[in-house]
């Protein structure tokens, strides 16, 4: 009786991820090889998805490195504009080694980059004052009940307001300026994830010729992690 031969495996299914594929992946992310075939695996071969899934599990290795102390690192310059704009950045890390590695970097460097394009105010969220909370959640209260809303309603409204508001003045919340799709907490949770090490933002400083003062932010010490 003949054999019925097997059909071959579906180039989408599960099983059938080429070494081609892992390598592209790999170059993408910088994720370690057995990570890109697996997030591939998850992704049914789906390159921007496993992207994604690779993004999604860096936050979670961040996560669990966050309480991890960063005693090493750099400090980093970066001029703007025909010098118009400079920020200096201390990004920290575990050790000396990752510190002098391209990735650490190129991380340093794309954040320093990022603040002198987008002029955040504070590095995370914790890190905001209460002046500055209560006078922006006091702005965003009088504009809705000027708008007609009750009391009770435009106090619902300000928790989406804030969001934005921490988007717009907190380092890690922002946008990464070079990729709109992720955030910088992200970008360095990816960093974490590749590296292996606890990545965070310590301070930085922005100066633009013409303005009156500067912007310097740093991290409260007792809660330096990485978001």
């Amino acid at each position: 009786m003949a054999t019925i031969p097997s059909p071959e495996p579906d180039d989408s299914g599960r099983g059938n991820i080429s070494a081609a594929q892992v390598k592209l992946l790999r170059e993408k992310t910088g994720a370690p090889m057995m990570d890109c075939k697996q997030a591939l695996t998850e992704a049914k071969g789906d390159m921007e998805q496993a992207v994604v899934i690779l993004r999604k599990k860096g936050v979670s290795v961040a996560a669990k490195k966050a309480a991890r102390v960063t005693s090493e690192g750099a400090v980093t310059s970066y001029i703007h504009a025909g010098g118009k704009i400079g920020v200096l950045v201390e990004v920290n890390c575990e050790s000396d080694f990752v510190a002098r590695t391209d990735d650490f970097k190129e991380l340093v460097h794309d954040i320093a980059m990022h603040i002198a394009a987008s002029d955040p105010k504070f590095v995370r969220k914790e890190d905001v004052t209460k002046a500055d909370f209560e006078r922006e959640k006091d702005i965003y209260i009088a504009q809705a009940v000027a708008s007609g809303k009750p009391q009770n309603i435009a106090e619902k409204m300000v928790a989406g307001k804030m969001e934005k508001f921490y988007e717009e003045v907190c380092l890690l919340e922002q946008p990464f300026i070079k990729d709109q799709t992720m955030s910088i907490a992200q970008l360095i949770a990816a960093k974490i994830g590749k590296l292996g090490e606890n990545i965070s933002v310590r301070r930085f400083a922005r100066f633009k010729v013409g303005d009156a003062g500067e912007t310097v932010a740093t991290t409260k010490p007792s809660e330096q992690k990485a978001e």
